[in-house]
């Protein structure tokens, strides 16, 4: 059996030198960066920002009231 090696498209999972990646930790309740983070299963990110990640759970919130708002209409009950 040979070993080839496949080309994957994904994102990057480490710093490629274009700034570092910001994450809000769930845990602490704080911004962390690949330095300093949680494991990913406490994370929201990877941010381009630390502001970005600032807003993480904002974030979470207005996607969650567009989904209702949408699976709302969706489902023929709009207001």
């Amino acid at each position: 059996m040979a070993l080839v090696r496949f080309a994957v498209h994904s994102d990057l999972m480490s710093n490629s030198g274009s700034g570092g990646r910001y994450f809000w930790c769930l845990r602490h309740h704080r911004v962390e960066d690949d330095s300093n983070s949680c494991p990913s299963k406490y994370q929201l990110g990877p941010y381009a920002s630390a502001e970005e990640a600032e807003r993480g759970l904002e974030r979470v919130r207005e996607r969650n009231e567009d989904w209702e708002a949408e699976d709302a209409r969706w489902a023929g009950e709009e207001n």
